[in-house]
């Protein structure tokens, strides 16, 4: 038996050892990936791409797509320290990429359209959105599509590329937003009366921002009105209370000065022959 184990070893072990060296390399070149795997996870984690997923689902796709990545790449050079020709291997795993790439095209693009957007930072999760026609508070990204509840509560699921491509008007981003509070007074009432009963509105509004200073203006001249306007900035979180509240008081405001809202009218002259 101890003969022919070494008989053995004589035929055989430049062999064995040529096969030990590359089992050897290919180990460690698995070891390698996976700590390079391991190393680049973290890396995602930290980013700023991480911090703007508030769900997570783009941290992990990229997680998953690196993950992967490393490993087909470690497989196809551990094959290649073995000699096995993987040239047609790449080409199959080519052609199938190409092929599910054409499949799902615009699956795909929507996945691409949601990992702009979340880059881009155009909205987050809470934030009240609009565009094209629809307008509401974002409660989910996804990788395929956003989803919005409209201030009535209709729920609406929108593709992400359809959103990439289209204007987004984004009225929470910002801390404060402009008001426009407007009347219409008769052109007999006195403009002057009106500016007092405004200028009043504000000075007894606190959630009116400072600066922008308020403004009172004559906004326009109508056909049978005068529009006169408050111009305010307000925080964004009061915009809505301080818009309705301040409407019912503008008109009970505007018909205790004596002043009054016209209806639409026209003069009509007959002229006879």
């Amino acid at each position: 038996m101890k003969e022919t184990l070494i008989n053995f070893w004589e035929e055989n072990s430049q062999y064995i050892l040529h096969l030990g060296g590359n089992l050897l390399i290919a180990l460690l070149i698995i070891t390698a990936g996976i700590i390079l795997s391991k190393g680049m996870r973290r890396i995602i984690r930290r980013t700023k791409l991480a911090s703007l997923d508030e769900g997570g689902t783009i941290t992990a796709l990229f997680r998953g797509i690196i993950r992967y990545g490393i490993i087909i790449i470690c497989s196809i050079m551990a094959l290649n320290v073995f000699g096995i020709n993987t040239a047609s291997l790449l080409a199959i795993l080519g052609a199938a990429g190409l092929a599910v790439g054409l499949a799902l095209r615009e699956t795909l693009g929507n996945i691409a359209a949601g990992i702009i957007l979340i880059f881009q930072g155009t909205y987050k999760k809470g934030e009240f959105i609009e565009f094209g026609t629809f307008m509401g508070t974002v409660t989910e990204i996804n990788l395929f599509k956003t989803v919005l509840e409209t201030p009535d509560g209709i729920h609406i699921s929108a593709p992400n590329a359809f959103i990439l491509d289209s204007p987004v008007r984004n009225y929470t981003r910002n801390e404060k937003r402009r008001m426009e509070l407007s009347v219409c007074i008769a052109y007999s009432d006195s403009v002057d009366a009106a500016f007092k009963v405004m200028q009043e509105i504000i000075e007894n509004e606190p959630r009116f921002l400072k600066e922008p200073v308020p403004k009172v203006i004559l906004q326009e001249i109508n056909d049978s009105s005068v529009r006169i306007t408050i111009r305010a900035w307000t925080g964004v979180q009061d915009y809505w209370d301080i818009f309705w509240d301040k409407n019912k008081i503008i008109k009970e405001k505007i018909e205790a000065a004596g002043l009054h809202v016209p209806f639409p009218q026209h003069d009509i002259h007959i002229i006879q022959n």
